[in-house]
């Protein structure tokens, strides 16, 4: 297994990746709702905003990847948590506009996505943000993401954070015993009946460790 930074080339399979973490264990996750488009429309969008000029959580460039043969196989984020938000709704801004979307199509991602805010947790503004970790499912159950996560806290100390973080949708056990394993302990959760009916999860989880 080889750990390498992602690439602009690598865009589609951090796009699946990106796709299969917000779903999580649920058929649908953020940019399903958000988007309201086919599963391959949504690919597309995402894998634009992972390349794009505004750089955001979602980029590239903020992915650490493993391959095995030459081949991704599973990948994560990780960056600081600060401003993580407003720079990700610019990447959408940028994405819409450069395909087209006009203001009311993105007002209406932007109200279609709002469903999420009443119960994300995420870290502090001095914290290492981990997010976004999937595998592709030829891979599950080999142990690769601790290897994967070990580098991203090696990344976020030579950074100079004292606390990583990592979230999730309550109820994805394989997740919860992934990062309990890294050293992740329970820190924080919020729970929201209305996105719970949209989702099918009571809400996200919140995990924290010292670097």
């Amino acid at each position: 297994m080889t750990i390498r930074s992602a690439r602009l080339d690598d865009a589609g399979f951090i796009a699946r990746i990106i796709l299969d973490s917000t779903r999580g264990y649920r058929p649908r996750g953020w940019f399903d709702v958000a988007l309201g488009w086919p599963e391959a429309q949504c690919l597309e969008f995402i894998a634009r905003v992972a390349t794009a000029r505004a750089v955001s959580m979602w980029h590239v460039s903020q992915f650490l990847l493993s391959e095995i043969g030459g081949k991704p196989v599973v990948a994560l984020c990780a960056l600081p948590a600060a401003g993580a938000g407003p720079s990700a709704w610019g990447a959408i801004e940028e994405v819409g506009a450069a395909i087209g979307l006009t203001t009311p199509e993105l007002d209406a991602i932007r109200q279609r996505g709002a469903y999420s805010r009443a119960c994300w947790v995420q870290g502090g503004e001095g914290d290492w943000m981990i997010e976004h970790v999937a595998t592709d499912p030829a891979h599950r159950g080999r142990g690769l993401i601790q290897a994967l996560i070990a580098d991203a806290l090696e990344k976020g100390r030579a950074a100079g954070f004292a606390r990583a973080t990592i979230s999730f949708l309550i109820g994805n056990e394989p997740a919860e015993r992934a990062y309990a394993k890294a050293g992740f302990v329970f820190a924080e959760e919020k729970r929201d009946p209305a996105f719970e009916a949209i989702i099918g999860a009571p809400g996200f989880r919140m995990f924290a460790r010292a670097m």
